[in-house]
């Protein structure tokens, strides 16, 4: 089990509109209120990547779709019931999240956590969270804390103490990407 303390100092850098190094359902990643557009430009600062790349949001209850999607297509309602394995799905008509975190075309990346965590991270927050790789923009992603690059332990507000011991090889979300229709286009399986 995590440290309590640990997390509320997560959530108040979060609260104050800073960036987190935290762990999540796959790699570990760089957080920010995902309702923070000043915050959103930090991670792209960070990450030294083009703003028109869009990042994906965490949420901790699929019940919070409709919050952040202006029409929740109902493929995504079987989808999140079926898959045993972290699925981000892309969503077309994204809403009341930070503008810069939105593609061009509107849409937007979220993934229902479900690691300890970051779960209770973003239930305390009462928020959604952005979460994206903790490498620098074309870098191989880190499978975890310890092949994390000193430049992004060190660009961020606070790093997370819990799970920064395990070794094990973590790999990225499978990403699915989901039309007004209900069309489905894989992105990354």
């Amino acid at each position: 089990m995590f440290d309590n303390d640990d997390l509320k100092k997560a959530v108040e850098v979060l609260r104050q509109g800073g960036v987190i190094l935290y762990p999540t359902d796959t790699v570990w990643g760089i957080g920010c209120d995902a309702t923070n557009a000043e915050a959103v430009r930090r991670i792209f600062e960070i990450k030294q990547r083009e703003d028109a790349k869009s990042m994906l949001v965490l949420i901790e209850n699929p019940n919070l779709l409709n919050s952040y999607v202006k029409e929740v297509p109902e493929v995504a309602w079987q989808l999140i019931e079926v898959t045993d394995k972290p699925l981000t799905i892309i969503y077309p008509g994204a809403k009341n999240l930070a503008s810069n975190l939105v593609a061009p075309d509107g849409s937007i990346g979220i993934r229902v956590t479900n690691e300890l965590f970051s779960e209770h991270l973003i239930q305390r927050f009462r928020r959604p969270v952005v979460s994206t790789s903790a490498n620098i923009s074309g870098q191989p992603s880190p499978q975890n804390f310890g092949e994390i690059s000193e430049e992004i332990k060190s660009a961020v507000d606070y790093v997370v103490l819990y799970r920064q011991e395990e070794t094990g090889k973590n790999t990225p979300s499978s990403i699915l990407k989901l039309g007004t229709g209900g069309e489905i286009q894989i992105i990354r399986p």
